[in-house]
């Protein structure tokens, strides 16, 4: 086989072993909310609603959380700095 094939497919096996290993792994440790315990806490002044969806899902819907913002999810650095640590954000793509 060519070690230029070869040398391609290491990073691209590389990044399916990381995203099949270890974002379970990292999702798993991700607090998870009932829409109970959201209702709870949506009039908090700390708690901050994302929709996460992607911009035509997000379009598309009638059905969005009063008050939630938009925030794209593949600008995660342009958006994630925007709001306090001591926040308490809610991120969902229902």
């Amino acid at each position: 086989m060519n070690r230029w094939i070869v040398k391609g497919l290491a990073p691209a096996l590389a990044a399916v072993f990381l995203s099949a290993v270890l974002l379970p792994a990292w999702a798993a440790q991700v607090e998870r909310t009932t829409k109970e315990d959201l209702l709870g806490i949506l009039d908090h002044t700390d708690t901050v609603v994302l929709d996460v969806r992607a911009g035509r899902d997000w379009n598309a819907s009638e059905f969005k959380i009063k008050g939630a913002h938009r925030a794209d999810p593949g600008e995660f650095s342009a958006w994630a700095d925007k709001y306090p640590k001591s926040a308490t954000l809610v991120l969902y793509c229902a």
